[in-house]
């Protein structure tokens, strides 16, 4: 199978679990469940699942995670390459 499938799919899987795991509370809370809104966190997990694969060198438990996690990952990612700061504080 197509690696970079294989990460779509997997990512998807992941957003999925997620997803069904806010249905099953918004069940729980007797909420409206908003079926458009979970499709498109579905197709987001799905796409971060793809490009963490690409990124991460196509680990499939990476992109099920990537899914699972949706942007946090994304964001822990970023944290993880990104330059601190260095403030100096100036004389007066």
């Amino acid at each position: 199978m197509d690696s970079l499938l294989l990460a779509g799919i997997l990512g998807g899987i992941g957003g999925l679990t997620r997803g069904f795991v806010g249905l099953l509370k918004a069940l729980s809370l007797r909420r409206k469940i908003l079926w458009g809104y979970y499709s498109i966190t579905v197709l987001i997990a799905l796409i971060i699942g793809v490009f963490v694969g690409i990124i991460f060198d196509f680990d499939p438990r990476l992109s099920l995670l990537a899914g699972y996690a949706g942007t946090d990952i994304l964001e822990g990612i970023y944290k993880s390459f990104s330059v601190q700061k260095v403030y100096v504080k100036a004389k007066r």
